[in-house]
């Protein structure tokens, strides 16, 4: 335990690498569990009418459904905001134009 904290303490300045990604990776987690938390509550509030000790297939093909579209909206988002970032000129290079 002392060399990490010994380490971390010298390198104030920098950023350990592995500590990068390990927190890039964690990010990733929880925005992918907020993501299904969501879904989740999105899909069951649309889907569920009446809980029950079994799932109608008209339930259950509502949920399938929902999750498809959910995923589908999520991922045009995800490339439509790439998009707009790629399109975007960097700071930087509009500086010197």
């Amino acid at each position: 335990m002392e060399s990490s904290s010994s380490s971390s303490a010298a390198g104030l300045g920098s950023v350990d690498p592995q500590l990068q990604h390990f927190t890039e990776v964690e990010t990733q987690k929880q925005r992918f569990q907020q993501l299904v938390h969501q879904m989740t509550e999105l899909c069951w509030e649309k889907c569920m009418d009446k809980p029950g000790p079994k799932l109608d297939s008209r339930a259950e093909a509502c949920f399938v459904n929902c999750v498809e579209r959910f995923i589908d909206t999520s991922q045009f988002i995800l490339n439509r905001l790439e998009q707009t970032q790629k399109s975007k000129p960097v700071f930087s290079e509009s500086l010197s134009d």
